[in-house]
């Protein structure tokens, strides 16, 4: 059965080819008394067509320009400006980047979150939007809204919204209903401050932990991604197809196509060495089922080259395969200073003028933060160098974009509504239980959970015990709970004692460019007072792991966040040794919590801990959830979306692998640390072999696949069952294991549960060698289990 096949579709195909053609039709409506654009109830090809017809060039350019730093040029202090607007921006301006953030106000440069002080309060980011919108309604000569965007990653990246657990957290629950619950309430508190587009969520699979963005993705997994990428935009959008956003939605941008979880030596930006066969068989499968799933607003090309030509200038990329053969309709939004840097990194732009060209032609619409290149695209087109019809198209995407967004009858935000949803009770019971549900046990040797009527004293010990740490792209909730802050607060009666371990860098500022590591002298001395307080206790508890600077986003030569050790920095390993000493001296566990961005490939902590929670960054309310998992009153249930790799050596290493991979090495392993999948609980659990009604399907059926779960622990608890496929004896080579289905459930003791599973004749499907995507007659492996290392197969056959 042939699924798909490749081809070059063109440039300008997809949705936007109607409203294109309409636009450039003669400008009768143009005579209308009441212009057709302002009526909400005409069509809305017919409404850009009205709008467009009545543009000038200069005001077509603006809508596809945006201002970050220019925000500057409309405000006094934090105030709007109207005066100052006009004279800025006569001919309007399209998009505002991060209304909520203080850039373009003196001394307020890199605003990427980490203080207060660096951000609008919620009342005056509503007031902002509000003042601007009046402006761009009443003081303009056609009127027309602007579109402003925010970050939204694992919550809305401004001051006092709700930050749940980070991204790569959110994946180990395998939870998509969770999933859609956190995107929903994020939605909602962007939506009410007046924003209608948030740059997330990144659907990159990853598969190098070097890399200080990992953090950001939901895994190595295609289908993984795939699925909690589509549950992640229902949430934010709403489901299903749609022309026009609901209230209380906000549209989602697909982030970063493509590549960008695999760069080169794990250097954020580095080029993709990616075939095509590659591409499209593991790294574009996630952004494919969200653009077929749902309508999706917005995709952002990747910073990375692929092939030698950069995303922002890959017209097969941006044209033929996301517009053409997925009929994807929305906006193309370029990455900050993707544009520009055509020419100014990759050096394949003469110049601005250039690389506004060579964007526009391969479907870029909105050039962020600042609308650099698109500046100097007036002349050009004005002197016959540029072709007026390539910002035609991309203007009419952008305004076809906003009255979707509904912005043209309501661009406003609600202070009452801001108020009422920011940060409720509603919304940290939900950070609470995505922190519960993001749980991840590595390792166990009976030391959890603790019994509080038996762990004496416990030392709370490490650089993370005493902070609350959110990850990249957050900003400043309302209220944060510490490790120890949580078991003070879930056990008020046990004995804690604390001390600080070591500090892992000189700063808690992620927005600052230069990382330094704290002094070794000082960590030594901090580490013989930890050991002293690990000897008056009977149970330690040591949180180590990461800091918001040592992973992190890399987005300049000054501001770098990849690393070529991906073991714990500092003195945090000696940290372990002590304590594991004082530890096997007294008798005593030693119980790591892990707090960090990237995987925990520590062999050295892993070997010496007498149990592992991998905890991530938790979200808000992250250290009530790593309380109660210590102490057994919630059980663990999360699993690793990630392989964790012993050493860098082994990079890149993923479940998925190909048969001829992973032969061995001299004096180590091949295996990974941890398995894809991987995750204990304190309970135990079978997982049968799947189960189908026949041996035999045809290239057309699906295959209906049962797997019984059973809890045969004495707790109740959570059990990820994973359905994968192996494919052999086909044209092409396969990967070993792909996961095509998991499901959730929580049993009770001795309770057990039949799950049916469908598998698609597109999810048996791959390219061949011809390079059509075809699901091929053969033998089929189906395997089912609790993570990829530990799985029960059954055998079919594709006849």
């Amino acid at each position: 059965m042939i699924v798909n096949r490749r081809g070059a579709i063109g440039l300008l195909a997809g949705g936007s080819l109607s409203v294109l053609a309409i636009a450039q039709s003669p400008a009768a409506f143009a005579q209308a008394s009441v212009p057709l654009y302002k009526d909400a109830r005409a069509p809305i090809p017919a409404r850009v067509a009205d709008l467009m017809a009545r543009m000038t060039l200069a005001e077509k350019i603006a809508q596809i320009r945006t201002a970050w730093t220019a925000k500057g040029n409309m405000i006094d202090g934090l105030a709007f400006n109207p005066v100052k607007a006009s004279a800025a921006f006569p001919d309007n301006i399209g998009h505002v980047t991060r209304p909520s953030d203080k850039r373009g106000v003196p001394g307020i440069t890199g605003a990427a979150g980490g203080t207060a002080a660096r951000w609008r309060t919620p009342r005056e980011t509503v007031d902002f939007i509000n003042s601007l919108q009046r402006w761009a309604l009443e003081d303009t000569r056609l009127g027309i809204p602007v579109l402003v965007h925010e970050e939204s990653l694992h919550g809305y990246m401004a001051t006092e919204a709700t930050m749940f657990p980070q991204a790569i957290a959110l994946a180990g629950t395998f939870d998509t209903d969770l999933m859609r619950a956190v995107q929903s309430v994020i939605a909602r508190e962007v939506r009410a401050r007046g924003v209608p587009l948030v740059l997330s969520p990144v659907v990159d699979i990853v598969r190098d932990p070097r890399w200080g963005r990992i953090e950001e993705c939901w895994g190595e997994c295609p289908h993984l991604c795939a699925e909690m990428g589509v549950a992640a935009v229902e949430g934010l959008q709403g489901p299903g197809r749609f022309e026009r956003l609901a209230p209380g939605k906000v549209f989602a941008t697909l982030k970063h196509m493509t590549g960008h979880g695999q760069p080169e030596a794990g250097n954020n930006i580095s080029p993709a060495q990616l075939s095509e066969r590659e591409l499209r068989e593991n790294f574009l499968p996630p952004f494919r089922e969200i653009v077929r799933r749902t309508s999706v607003g917005a995709v952002m090309p990747s910073y990375n080259e692929i092939d030698g030509v950069p995303s922002h200038a890959n017209a097969w990329l941006l044209g033929d395969v996301l517009r053409g053969e997925w009929g994807f309709d929305g906006i193309v939004a370029s990455d900050y200073g993707g544009v520009h840097e055509l020419a100014t990194l990759h050096k394949v732009a003469r110049d601005l003028e250039d690389a506004a060209h060579q964007a526009l032609l391969a479907g870029v619409d909105s050039e962020l933060p600042e609308g650099t290149a698109f500046a100097v695209l007036e002349e050009a087109v004005e002197a016959g160098r540029i072709p007026a019809a390539l910002v035609d198209t991309a203007c009419a995407r952008m305004l076809t974009f906003k009255f979707r967004a509904g912005l043209f009858e309501s661009p406003f935000g609600s202070w009452e509504q801001t108020q009422a949803l920011t940060g409720n009770a509603e919304a940290r019971a939900l950070a609470l239980e995505a922190a519960r549900k993001s749980m991840c046990l590595l390792t166990n040797k009976g030391a959890l959970p603790l019994d509080e009527n038996r762990m004496g004293r416990v030392a709370v010990i490490g650089p993370n015990h005493a902070i609350t740490r959110l990850g990249g792209y957050s900003s400043v909730p309302r209220q944060t709970i510490s490790l120890i802050e949580g078991l003070r607060q879930v056990a008020p009666a046990g004995d804690f004692v604390t001390a600080q371990g070591v500090f892992i860098t000189t700063s808690e500022d992620r927005s600052q460019s230069d990382v330094q590591l704290a002094p070794r002298a000082e960590n030594l001395r901090l580490i013989a007072r930890a050991a002293e307080v690990a000897r008056s206790a009977d149970t330690v508890i040591l949180a180590i792991g990461d800091t918001e600077q040592t992973s992190r986003e890399g987005f300049a030569t000054t501001h770098l966040g990849d690393r070529t050790d991906i073991d714990i920095v500092g003195e945090q390993n000696e940290l372990v040794d002590a304590l594991s000493a004082v530890c096997r001296e007294r008798g005593t566990p030693l119980i790591v919590c892990a707090i960090n961005g990237r995987p925990p490939s520590w062999p050295n902590v892993i070997g010496k801990a007498d149990a592992v929670l991998e905890c991530w960054y938790p979200g808000q309310e992250g250290g009530i959830a790593m309380a109660e998992a210590l102490l057994g009153r919630i059980n663990p249930g999360a699993k690793l979306p990630v392989s964790v790799v012993r050493n860098e050596g082994q990079i890149p290493l993923f479940y998925n692998r190909k048969p001829s991979s992973r032969r061995g090495y001299l004096f180590d392993d091949a295996s990974p640390l941890f398995a894809f999948g991987h995750g204990l609980s304190y309970t135990s659990f079978e997982i049968s072999a799947p189960r189908v009604a026949k041996s035999a399907f045809g290239t057309g059926e699906e295959v209906a696949v049962e797997v019984d779960v059973a809890n045969t622990g004495p707790h109740a608890g959570d059990e990820v069952v994973q359905l994968y496929i192996t494919r052999h004896s086909v044209s092409v080579t396969r990967p070993l294991l792909e996961l095509k289905g998991f499901r959730r459930v929580t049993l009770e003791p001795g309770e057990s549960r039949t799950l049916t599973f469908t598998i698609t004749p597109a999810q048996l499907a791959f390219w061949n060698r011809a390079m059509v995507e075809v699901n091929e007659p053969g033998p089929v492996v189906l395997a089912a289990g609790n993570s990829s290392a530990r799985l029960e197969a059954t055998e079919i056959v594709i006849s």
